[in-house]
């Protein structure tokens, strides 16, 4: 008998019955999620019925109010003008964020234990993983204690040369920039620069990125997931699973995904090729120091169980972002923001001048010798804060210093732009004053007012690697360039997972007398 003969055997009546049970049950899926949607919106709308915000709409929330225009951060700063310490901002009709954004409120939060929230932050999960970033619990805690020892001091100074060959290599390309005299964009420079050295410093290698004709690959899918995680997370119909991957974009962001991966998992396979000859870490200390991915090899807890395949690739993918995406933004901005205020420039390169004293690159003693640089380098991190915003779910409830509370399950976001030009803690916030981190300015400023690399048990473990990674390349450029504006071409600010410029950062550079 064929098929066609087989199903014959069965009457129409049972297909039509089998057709209306599958739509009943997809119009029973559809009540159920909009039963759920509707019960989050209550319970959103319950807990933050103490805070007064911006209007929304009843729809998009406050999305359509952002328009990806380079003025965003600043209507969050204005918002917070409005309202004093927090704000509800909603992205869709049913999730909700408390927009925080005064020390007081920052303090509550980042002094705590409480995870990253996991409604925005599982959309770059697929991406780096469950690393540091985004772990909690025991996990957190675990992987925290296993790769401390990758930031010790004896580590970190043996970062300093590396640092300096990436940063000089990127001032050799920068020559006919300044024999031109054209404006060029900085981060593309600088992510290079960045990536070179994480390469090396983290992972031991040289990766040529710099030198290599064409477009990074891997830099390339960075800003292509960062772009689109942004894109995901305004987007309320993408926040589903299903939607997004069947969407263009969710294949664009598994391409990208894919190319982010090989790479990592490439620096991987090399590194357990090399250690395949040299069994005990002993042995392997006697040849080099220990970088970050032999720590994250040769890590053991206390019950000598070391890390997963899995977790190794979520650490080194974390890494690799953070090292240096986020680098990158602050050295483009500090650079940028120098090129803006030559006052402030000149007396960095006299410092500076000094500190070397005839020598082409700074050594471990002299970091701690730059005050007035390290000011410039606040004040700009204070301006444009490399990662502009972060969230937390809270898992117990929360009262703040003003008697208003938040209910756990609620989602808090830190907007670490807003904080930092926050007019209550800031005189004359919007104005670049590197005087203001002198001692006797800051001695009274709750230390939750400024907080680039957050704060707390959950700071970033990476934040000594990355302000002496500041210093060096800032010291090595002024040295040898003088900054210069582009008036034509200022900045357009736009928050992704790293904070970015809508049209790029460019300078014009001009070859100092020697």
């Amino acid at each position: 008998m064929s098929l066609s003969e087989s199903f014959g055997c069965f009457p129409s009546s049972w297909f039509g019955f089998v057709q209306h049970s599958l739509a009943l049950l997809c119009l029973v899926g559809v009540v159920y999620k909009v039963v759920v949607l509707l019960i989050q919106r209550r319970d959103a709308l319950r807990n933050f019925k103490a805070f007064t915000g911006p209007p929304g709409h009843w729809f998009f929330g406050h999305v359509l109010q952002f328009k990806q225009d380079g003025t965003d951060l600043d209507q969050m700063v204005k918002w917070g003008e409005e309202h004093p310490y927090a704000f509800p901002l909603w992205f869709g009709p049913c999730v909700c964020y408390m927009n925080i954004h005064h020390p007081d409120y920052v303090k509550s939060i980042l002094t705590s234990t409480e995870p990253k929230d996991d409604y925005a932050y599982k959309f770059i999960k697929t991406w780096i993983g469950d690393g540091l970033l985004v772990s909690h619990g025991q996990k957190w805690f675990r992987h925290r204690r296993l790769l401390t020892p990758g930031f010790h001091y004896d580590v970190l100074k043996s970062h300093l040369k590396l640092m300096s060959a990436s940063a000089k290599t990127m001032l050799d390309k920068w020559e006919r920039y300044s024999s031109s005299g054209e404006s060029f964009e900085l981060f593309e420079h600088v992510s290079l620069m960045t990536l070179d050295t994480i390469m090396k410093c983290a992972f031991s290698r040289n990766s040529n990125c710099q030198t290599e004709s064409g477009t990074n690959e891997y830099i390339k899918s960075v800003y292509q997931l960062t772009d689109l995680i942004n894109l995901r997370f305004r987007t309320f119909p993408y926040h589903n699973d299903l939607i997004f991957y069947l969407s263009p974009h969710g294949f664009r962001h598994r391409r990208a995904c894919k190319v982010a991966h090989s790479h990592t998992e490439e620096v991987i396979r090399k590194r357990k090729e090399a250690l395949k000859e040299e069994k005990e870490p002993e042995r392997i200390q006697t040849k080099r120091t220990l970088d970050f991915l032999d720590i994250l090899l040769l890590a053991r807890d206390e019950n000598e169980q070391g890390l997963s395949d899995e977790d190794i690739r979520a650490e080194v993918d974390t890494f690799m972002f953070e090292g240096h995406d986020t680098t990158a933004s602050g050295i483009s901005f500090i650079l940028h923001t120098l090129a803006c205020h030559p006052e402030h420039q000149n007396k960095c390169r006299e410092e500076i001048a000094q500190v070397l004293n005839g020598k082409d690159t700074l050594e471990w003693e002299d970091l701690s010798k730059l005050p007035y640089t390290t000011m410039c380098i606040k004040e700009s991190l204070r301006l444009f804060p490399p990662v502009p915003g972060m969230a937390r779910k809270l898992t117990k409830p929360i009262t703040f210093l003003d008697g208003r509370t938040m209910p756990a399950g609620s989602l808090v976001g830190t907007s670490v732009y807003a904080l930092h030009r926050n007019a209550t803690v800031w005189e004359n916030p919007n104005v670049f004053d590197p005087l203001r981190f002198l001692p006797e300015n800051s001695c009274e400023r709750s230390p939750h007012a400024f907080v680039p690399f957050s704060a707390g048990p959950r700071n970033c473990i990476g934040q000594n690697f990355a302000m002496n990674e500041l210093k060096v390349v800032v010291a090595l450029t002024l040295r040898r360039y003088q900054l210069m504006e582009d008036p034509t071409r200022k900045p357009k600010i736009i928050p992704r997972v790293v904070l970015r410029s809508l049209n790029g950062i460019h300078i014009r550079i001009k070859t100092l007398d020697t």
